[in-house]
């Protein structure tokens, strides 16, 4: 491929997890990803959609500019929803470009003290330790439960001296009294045992959502799963690939991987997308690691997300009727990277009584994003106000999706923005049903 001479003093990507050749130039313009991406769907500028994105990338490459502060913005702005891959004809791997220039912008940017002891401190001393995870989670569920919250929002003195802080500190998730402390124990399938399965726990999950956690298991035992929680096992990486620290993440599908196979599972279930649509793509992560390249790519062929999973076996569909009016969000790594969207609502129409609402644009991302909330809070909550004026219009009493970012953003929109939607895992909608068979 010829390319124009270059005009930059260091031209191209240096970094050996730079963006392919062949992955950019894929892309041949059409525009089909504009009205797919939230980022441009906000803004209707060229440089925040995938198309222009990926023109930066190839001007980079080419040698016409260098990757710059005011460059790499644009990068920093893309919440990495992935729509734009299912509305590509080309079948451009947008999910791995943009990570793989993430990569080099992490090397690339200055950053200050900081911005670098809290990114380490956070994605390499805490997500990835379960203990010290487990000891932000006390401390956080201390500040909540013991009036200090109520205290501090009352005296309104954060949005005084720090409103920035304000913002984040009334959208953090409330730490559940409940975990899901399961670690090497193994439920037994109710009735016959049907198939013999893993679940992933992770890092977040079974400090935030305990409760969801244990039914999830209850929802797969009642269908003849035996569930083992496998000992070894922690954080899937996706927070470490969609920063740039690609290294990491390949060191924690690694630790996953080996927790893993050893059991000799029929599947590995997840019931959170992102953990999934990481996990499913380990082969792609470590194709380039000789030890690991071939059992990464068998390893990534048991992973099934819960709905999936379920709707394959089948599950039996509940008798006791919720009626509750119902809208589902399509959590962007559940129809977007595994392009999973019939086995939720599956789910959700096969319980009596529940009335399956379709919201406008259910496809497009509610701006999440990982640590997307935290680091591009201001158009977080743009994408996220949008997205609620749409719950809105449904008049739904439940708000159903697949993600816990999803959960918690969702969650906090409801607060903010409104309508007073309950947000729910769809597992726990099912779950609900089961329980009152039983009742």
């Amino acid at each position: 491929m010829t390319f124009t001479e270059p005009t930059v003093a260091h031209p191209g990507f240096s970094s050996p997890d730079g963006p392919r050749e062949e992955d950019m130039y894929k892309c041949v313009h059409c525009g089909f990803c504009l009205q797919a991406c939230p980022t441009y769907l906000e803004t209707g500028l060229e440089t925040e959609s995938p198309r222009g994105r990926i023109a930066l990338m190839k001007a980079v490459n080419e040698g016409r500019i260098g990757i710059t502060p005011d460059v790499y913005r644009h990068w920093d702005l893309c919440i990495q929803c992935r729509a734009c891959e299912v509305a590509c004809p080309s079948g451009v791997p947008y999910g791995n470009l943009i990570e793989a220039t993430m990569s080099e912008v992490d090397q690339r940017r200055k950053k200050g003290l900081f911005a670098r002891t809290a990114g380490n401190l956070v994605l390499n001393s805490i997500l990835p330790k379960q203990g010290r995870l487990e000891l932000m989670a006390s401390l956080l569920r201390l500040y909540q439960w013991s009036g200090m919250r109520s205290i501090i929002r009352k005296s309104k003195v954060l949005v005084a001296l720090a409103p920035g802080l304000a913002e984040l500190e009334m959208s953090a998730p409330t730490v559940s009294r409940q975990r899901f402390r399961a670690r090497g124990q193994v439920y037994p399938a109710q009735g016959e045992v049907r198939s013999r399965v893993a679940i992933l726990s992770g890092c977040v999950m079974p400090l935030m959502h305990g409760p969801e956690m244990d039914a999830a298991v209850r929802v797969l035992t009642r269908n003849g799963c035996e569930v083992e929680v496998s000992e070894g096992q922690g954080c899937c990486g996706a927070i470490h690939s969609h920063v740039g620290d690609l290294e990491r993440a390949r060191a924690l599908a690694r630790k996953n991987i080996d927790a893993f196979e050893a059991r000799g599972l029929d599947a590995v279930i997840v019931a959170s997308a992102g953990c999934g649509a990481r996990m499913k793509e380990y082969h792609h992560l470590l194709e380039d690691d000789q030890e690991y390249a071939e059992r990464a790519a068998r390893f990534s062929e048991t992973v099934k997300d819960i709905h999936e999973y379920l709707v394959d076996l089948p599950f039996t569909p509940p008798t006791a009727k919720l009626d509750k009016r119902v809208t589902y969000q399509d959590s962007c790594h559940l129809a977007n990277a595994q392009r999973i969207t019939d086995a939720p609502r599956a789910i959700l129409t096969s319980i009596p009584g529940v009335e399956l609402v379709e919201m406008e644009r259910s496809d497009v991302c509610c701006g999440a994003g990982g640590t997307y909330t935290i680091t591009e809070r201001e158009f977080s909550l743009r994408v996220l106000d949008s997205k609620m004026r749409n719950v809105g219009r449904t008049g739904a009493d439940v708000l159903a999706t697949a993600n816990p970012g999803c959960v918690l953003q969702l969650q906090y929109g409801a607060q903010r923005y409104g309508p007073p939607v309950e947000v729910k895992y769809v597992t726990d909608l099912l779950d609900e049903a089961y329980q009152r068979e039983d009742d």
